[in-house]
């Protein structure tokens, strides 16, 4: 990845900062080739490891963005809602004012087109979601590909230029046909990260966990999950050495043979029988 100059800026608290990549940056991505990439680390170990990787941006959950900052300050890097958490656009808002103000460069929302707005005449980047939203499968068939026919990716369109209009900053592009997504990608202001949506994307987005081949909660995973490491088999020989020695050690102490004599403390020489004729010689105070 081509280096990018670190930007001084302040942040929403208006406290100074650097970061590699601006809100502006990723506006002008739309004119160039240049690619970036995104990741969600979930822990302070998988973001150490993206940004000792090289990856470009950040979208984390609400809780993770102080420990994100002690490691990685200068990434520009979304948050997100607690979906079904918040119940009112008051609750939102304030959610969205202490993320930022915490160090986040944009918000992640899936409500409404009112809230999308109300956050954007607030100065805050709103980062939304079009195609495939898992939270939102059940009322869709279940989760399958988007925009695999005309009539469809008309409405994916139509979604992202109403999105435009509500002043959203940045968007999701998960699971639409490529044809798609490189249609509608020059005809919008709004920064595209694709999720499984082929190339043209302004920014090419996927899970640490896929990118790494951790275990999955799917039985199959998605057709986007590719693999390029097999951290779940390192997990899985760490679980079974973990198995076999914890049950050593259970069988051990079952045949009386742990603890060790090297890993017991003694007493110096002579101080046992010391300690044996002070006993016999004890008389207790209170009888």
């Amino acid at each position: 990845m081509e280096q990018n100059k670190i930007k001084r800026i302040y942040d929403f608290s208006r406290k100074p900062a650097h970061r590699n990549y601006t809100v502006s940056d990723l506006k002008a991505l739309k004119k160039t080739k240049l690619k970036l990439t995104m990741c969600n680390p979930a822990n302070k170990e998988e973001i150490k490891a993206c940004v000792d990787a090289g990856v470009d941006l950040f979208v984390i959950g609400p809780r993770s963005i102080e420990e994100l900052r002690s490691v990685a300050p200068t990434h520009f890097t979304g948050v997100g809602t607690p979906w079904a958490q918040l119940d009112s656009h008051e609750d939102i808002m304030r959610h969205a004012f202490n993320a930022m103000r915490k160090g986040a460069d944009m918000y992640y929302t899936l409500r409404s087109y009112d809230v999308m707005e109300k956050l954007s005449k607030e100065g805050i980047p709103v980062h939304s979601h079009i195609g495939l939203i898992p939270t939102f499968s059940h009322y869709c068939g279940g989760l399958r590909g988007w925009g695999r026919d005309a009539k469809e990716a008309m409405e994916i369109f139509k979604t992202l230029k109403r999105m435009e209009d509500a002043g959203v900053f940045a968007v999701e592009a998960e699971c639409i046909a490529e044809e798609v997504l490189e249609v509608i990608n020059d005809k919008t202001s709004i920064v595209t990260f694709s999720l499984g949506s082929g190339m043209a994307g302004d920014v090419i987005m996927s899970f640490v966990a896929d990118i790494c081949g951790e275990d999955s909660e799917e039985k199959k995973p998605p057709k986007h999950a590719y693999a390029f490491g097999d951290v779940g088999r390192l997990h899985k020989q760490i679980h079974e050495e973990r198995v076999t020695a914890l049950n050593k050690f259970c069988s051990e102490v079952s045949a009386g043979n742990f603890p060790y004599p090297q890993t017991n403390i003694s007493m110096h020489k002579g101080e046992k029988n010391k300690l044996l004729e002070a006993i016999d010689k004890w008389k207790p105070v209170h009888q």
